[in-house]
C-alpha cells in the first residue's frame, strides 16, 4: 500500500514538474519572439528616420513637422509597441506621398535602397509578430486548460497579449474603378 501512495506522489510531482517547465518553455519563446519584434521594430525606426532625413533633404521648404516622433524605448508592452508600429506605419505613408510629389527624391538611389530596406525589415517584423502570436497562443491554450489552469495560477503566469494589427489595416480596402 505504501508503494502505491509513494509512485501516485511521484506521478504528481513529475506532472507538476513536467507543466512548470513546459509553462516556463513557452514563457522563454514568447520572450525570444518579444525580442525579434523590438529589434525589427528598432531596425524599422533607423531606416525611417534615414527616409525622413532623405526626404527632408529634398523637401527643404516645407514644414519640418512632416512626421510624427516615433518612441522607441526599452520596456513598452505589446499595446504600447503596437501604438508606435502605427506611428511608424503613417510616417511612412506620409514619406511616399511626399516621394510621389518629388520625381527626383522618388530616382535617388539613397531613396530606393531604403525603400527596399524598408520592405525587408517589415517582412522580419511579420514574421517576428507571427512567431510572437503562435506562442502567446500556445501559452493562453495551455494556462486555460486543467490541470495547466491551476499550476500557472499558482506561479503567478497569466494570459498574454497578441501583438495585433492595427484598427487601420482591419477596414475594408475600397477599389473604384
Amino acid at each position: 500500500m505504501e508503494y502505491i501512495i509513494l509512485i501516485i506522489i511521484l506521478v504528481v510531482v513529475i506532472t507538476i514538474i513536467s507543466i512548470i517547465n513546459n509553462l516556463n518553455r513557452n514563457i522563454v519563446k514568447i520572450e525570444e519572439a518579444a525580442s525579434s519584434i523590438d529589434i525589427a521594430l528598432q531596425n524599422r525606426y533607423d531606416i525611417l528616420i534615414k527616409m525622413m532625413d532623405t526626404v527632408k533633404s529634398y523637401v527643404k521648404n516645407e514644414n519640418s513637422t512632416l512626421f510624427e516622433i516615433v518612441n522607441l524605448r526599452k520596456g513598452m508592452s505589446t499595446k504600447e509597441k503596437t501604438l508606435e508600429n502605427e506611428k511608424m506605419n503613417h510616417n511612412i505613408e506620409k514619406i511616399n506621398v511626399v516621394a510621389e510629389s518629388y520625381p527626383e527624391l522618388k530616382a535617388s538611389e539613397n531613396y530606393k535602397v531604403l525603400q527596399e530596406a524598408i520592405l525587408e525589415v517589415e517582412e522580419e517584423l511579420q514574421a517576428a509578430r507571427r512567431m510572437y502570436n503562435s506562442n502567446v497562443s500556445i501559452l493562453n491554450q495551455m494556462i486555460v486548460s486543467f490541470p495547466c489552469n491551476i499550476i500557472a495560477n499558482m506561479q503567478g503566469i497569466h494570459k498574454r497579449d497578441f501583438f495585433e494589427v492595427e484598427e487601420s489595416k482591419k477596414q475594408d480596402v475600397k477599389i473604384e474603378l
